[in-house]
């Protein structure tokens, strides 16, 4: 089969940081589903791991964690889905990315596509949407479904891919109002097409651009990068017992100061469940599930922003380079080999 892979990391600028490789075919263990790869997006964490991790010597390792496509086959234990379903997922950390033409992913991690999308629209959703709802939902206690719940939720970069969903499941899911950051017209074009109630620009202090919008403090944040820059205006901003969550990966985080107003802060790793096989690996096929349920309702919709074309190496590094900018909107999506 078809692939994309590297041998050693490097900088994205180098025609052999990604190249285009042939890889024998997967075959699916017990729980795992064989997918046909119709189509990928590219995520922070794929730049993360091309940038430093180094696969054993002489190994090729391939990237990715989205992906939409068909079944071909099912293990000897698979359930819930059979060859010719639709489904869309985000893979998991310690086993081959979908940046290929088959690949194998455990079916309680999957959910069936949404009808409404094609395959690179589904694409775009799986890892953020498991991000985003994770956060809301199960580190910061928000109650799903209940729009009489009152408070705000400041998003720390709304325009990126998990601040694209998180904005749409805050908004329509619950009562709280949201706040997004963006710096530029149109990142903060974006984060409103999203459904924020506000907009703020982070590159100036966020306790005081909140006063600004008339919201001196807030009861959640979801801090999605520059954490530890922020720090301090997060603790001034959030009321006394509020809650903080974060995904990305500051060098220290000192919660010491957070111990007078009684804060709370939470991490969110969304290949913790798959990682670690937990008992209740088989929510995210559950919260995907529901995800497509909302998007075939219209409640939900699609991140995607860009298209990149063919799924190859120099789309793939092109996607890559652009993620590095800082500058990417929503989601940037590959379809097809």
């Amino acid at each position: 089969m078809k692939a994309i892979a590297y041998r050693s990391p490097m900088p994205v600028d180098r025609p052999d940081s990604l190249v285009d490789v042939e890889l024998p075919d997967p075959r699916p263990a017990a729980r795992d589903l064989l997918v046909r790869v119709e189509a990928v997006s590219v995520n922070p964490v794929d730049v993360k791991v091309r940038a430093g991790v180094a696969p054993p010597n002489g190994e090729l390792k391939v990237l990715g964690w989205d992906a939409a496509g068909v079944v071909e086959g099912v293990g000897s234990e698979a359930t819930l889905f059979k060859p010719g379903d639709a489904v869309f997922y985000a893979g998991a950390l310690d086993r081959p990315g979908t940046n290929s033409e088959l690949h194998v992913v455990d079916e309680r991690i999957a959910a069936r596509k949404p009808i409404s999308l094609s395959f690179s629209q589904a694409a775009a959703l799986p890892l953020t949407a498991i991000t985003a709802w994770e956060l809301l939902f199960d580190r910061l206690g928000v109650s799903y479904g209940v729009k009489t719940q009152t408070g705000t939720l400041l998003i720390i970069n709304g325009a990126g891919g998990v601040g694209s969903i998180l904005i749409q499941l805050a908004r329509r899911l619950t009562g709280l109002t949201v706040i997004a950051t963006a710096s530029r017209p149109e990142t903060s074009a974006w984060v409103r097409k999203m459904g924020a109630h506000h907009v703020i620009d982070h590159r100036r202090p966020l306790d005081e651009e909140l006063k600004r919008v008339g919201i001196p403090e807030v009861q959640y944040v979801a801090s999605l990068t520059g954490t530890d820059k922020h720090l301090p205006a997060i603790v001034n901003a959030l009321a006394p017992q509020g809650k903080l969550a974060l995904i990305d990966d500051p060098k220290t985080l000192d919660i010491v100061q957070f111990k007078r107003k009684s804060l709370s802060v939470h991490w969110e790793f969304m290949f913790t469940r798959p990682l670690y096989r937990t008992p209740d690996m088989i929510s995210q096929h559950k919260l995907l599930s529901e995800v497509a349920d909302l998007v075939d309702a219209a409640v939900l919709r699609t991140t995607l922003n860009e298209e990149f074309g063919p799924i190859n190496a120099a789309n793939l590094r092109r996607a890559h380079a652009l993620l590095e900018s800082g500058k990417s909107v929503g989601k940037l999506v590959l379809t097809g080999f």
